[in-house]
């Protein structure tokens, strides 16, 4: 197998040897003589129902730079403890998991999807109720165009599977939950969206997400993101935090969760460096070095605003949420 760089950096990350930190290889991807290791990280409190912050990236394998962010924090992260005992005890209270690539054999193959030709962002059982794009917003004409969302009423894709599982488990008894799926190729701005995906109706939590909005916009005040619910760009077929949203609702109803989608706006990178479209991974990730290196910085902070924001819940959550 030619070098896996960000495979690579999570097998690493599982040699950490810390009473806060477990680690599990939830499920292994097979394909044509390919074996790929999908590893999850809990970090912190092992009580279910404490505060949880999830972070998660490589959903489209094209996208290197999700995963990326995600790593470069668990690596920081994972050094503090060696360090930092107040950041120690507030993980006593709290939990930070994590599955840093969802999509390995898409990674390692250059692909969007995964084996199967399945974009995993379109494939969970959520149909779009309004303003969807053709193609765009999922399509199951043929796997050989993209955003294909796999057959109907078929089964979700194995990588999807093993994410729903994962979310139920760790995320669906916690009061207090923030989600981050790190995505990169779409406009010039880094957009970081909310539910809906299938709908333009506002979620349950809308009052508790705008009021993260603005713990975000006054501690940060000079921040890169727009904020704003997916569709409001379109909707999409398939949505898989529609589709875990509105099962923890179902299930804990007065729980607030945020599941949130970084998209960062990649064509920033190509309209600084246009040379880069003819590299594979140009179109969706940065190549030049400095341009990498700040955006791990940025995002990095947002990770770090999150983590604060979701134990001190009192700041945006509205009273009666309990």
């Amino acid at each position: 197998m030619k070098d896996f760089d960000e495979l690579h950096a999570i097998g690493e990350l599982t040699k950490i040897e810390d009473p806060l930190v477990r680690y599990q290889e939830i499920t292994r991807i097979n394909h044509n003589g390919d074996s790929f290791p999908i590893h999850s990280f809990e970090i912190g409190s092992d009580d279910l129902s404490a505060p949880v912050l999830a972070l998660f990236g490589g959903v489209h394998g094209l996208e290197k730079v999700g995963t990326q962010v995600v790593v470069t924090y668990l690596t920081s992260l994972f050094k503090q403890l060696s360090w930092d005992e107040e950041l120690r005890r507030s993980l006593e209270k709290y939990r930070i998991i994590s599955i840093p690539l969802i999509n390995p054999w898409g990674m390692y193959h250059h692909r969007r999807s995964n084996a199967n030709d399945v974009d995993l962002m379109r494939n969970a059982p959520v149909k779009a109720l309004e303003k969807k794009k053709f193609l765009l917003s999922g399509q199951r004409l043929t796997p050989r165009l993209p955003w294909y969302q796999g057959q109907e009423n078929a089964a979700m894709e194995e990588e999807l599977q093993a994410l729903v599982n994962y979310c139920r488990k760790n995320i669906f008894q916690a009061k207090r939950a923030i989600s981050v799926d790190f995505h990169s190729g779409f406009g010039l701005k880094d957009r970081l969206w909310y539910p809906y995906s299938k709908t333009l109706t506002p979620f349950k939590n809308i009052t508790e997400m705008e009021n993260l909005e603005q713990l975000l916009n006054e501690t940060h005040p000079h921040h890169i993101y727009q904020i704003e619910p997916t569709s409001e760009s379109y909707t999409i077929e398939g949505d898989v935090w529609d589709y875990l949203y509105d099962e923890y609702i179902q299930e804990n109803p007065d729980g607030v969760y945020i599941p949130l989608t970084l998209e960062m706006g990649s064509w920033i990178w190509v309209k600084k460096n246009p040379l880069q479209i003819f590299r594979r991974e140009g179109l969706f990730n940065p190549i030049k070095s400095h341009r990498y290196d700040r955006t791990m910085r940025r995002h990095i902070m947002l990770i770090k605003f999150l983590f604060r924001a979701v134990g001190s819940s009192k700041a945006w959550v509205k009273e009666n949420s309990l």
